[in-house]
């Protein structure tokens, strides 16, 4: 009885033996794969070589609306979009093996995964028009190449002052709208015949696109003073609200492309703290060393 409870405690020792064993030799080939990725993702080519590839299959996938090429080439046009959408799934899988939690935390991480998640998303049956989703590929370039990416940062960041003047340029059509509809709508019912059709008729005259002998001057030959309200109306839109969308955008650049530049000075001088750092531990270590020389001698 005695020497079974002793094989059993052996070999209770020896399954947590080869148990810890097993785990420590998987985290440390986790470590050891996570330290490779990082490798990869460090070398200096990495991007390079993906923003390569996005370009030549960009150009891929324009050949696929030839019918010429594709009478050429289609199948190998198809297999070369297979391999280089093999491809960018592995490098998100390589990304994510690298840091998991950091690629989540990275909105254009995120951009990536779903590009390339609706691009593996089936083509056959209800689901083929997303076959031309896979050129959503293409807006990779956004994030692979750090001057677009400050460009759409500094857009994105304009957003809520474009709200504001969208806010207020919907209420001068609404005003404009209504006093349009109300004064031209009985000789004019095709253009100002409601209040949709009086929306629709001053935004093409806020594009100046045939606004004067389309629209004004037909008008204008019923009512002369209907000059009185399209004139102000296309300094309001045309000219000040559209100029001030470019001035909420360009500020909005500024103030990404300032604090890009705060970024990188402060990593300038993060980095120069540490070479400082180093360079005192040497010269207490260069010290130390003479005082045991000089005390030895």
């Amino acid at each position: 009885m005695a020497l079974h409870v002793q094989v059993t405690s052996i070999n209770d020792q020896y399954d947590k033996y080869f148990i810890s064993t097993t785990d420590s030799y998987i985290s440390m080939s986790i470590i050891t794969i996570r330290a490779y990725m990082n490798q990869l993702l460090g070398w200096r080519h990495f991007e390079t070589v993906i923003l390569t590839l996005i370009i030549i299959n960009s150009i891929i996938l324009a050949l696929e609306t030839s019918p010429t090429a594709m009478s050429a080439a289609g199948s190998w046009i198809y297999l070369l979009d297979k391999l280089f959408l093999g491809i960018f799934v592995l490098e998100l899988a390589i990304r994510l093996s690298a840091d998991f939690r950091g690629f989540w935390r990275d909105p254009w991480r995120i951009f990536d995964f779903l590009v390339i998640a609706i691009a593996l998303l089936p083509t056959t049956g209800s689901l083929s028009i997303l076959r031309s989703l896979r050129i959503l590929r293409v807006l990779r370039l956004v994030s692979a190449v750090p001057a677009m990416r400050r460009v759409v940062s500094g857009l994105l960041g304009a957003m809520p002052g474009m709200a504001s003047i969208v806010f207020l340029i919907a209420i001068i059509f609404f005003v404009f709208s209504v006093i349009s509809t109300k004064m031209f709508g009985e000789a004019f019912p095709e253009w100002f015949g409601s209040l949709g059709a009086s929306a629709y008729t001053l935004f093409q005259v806020m594009t100046l696109e045939s606004w004067s002998m389309g629209i004004v001057r037909p008008v204008m030959e019923i009512y002369p003073l209907a000059w009185i309200l399209f004139v102000p109306f296309i300094i309001l839109t045309a000219f000040t609200v559209l100029n001030l969308f470019i001035g909420v955008i360009v500020d909005a650049m500024q103030t990404e492309h300032e604090s890009a530049a705060a970024a990188e000075r402060g990593q300038m001088m993060t980095d120069n703290e540490l070479i400082l750092s180093e360079v005192r531990l040497l010269r207490e270590e260069l010290s130390e060393i003479k005082g045991k020389m000089q005390s030895t001698s």
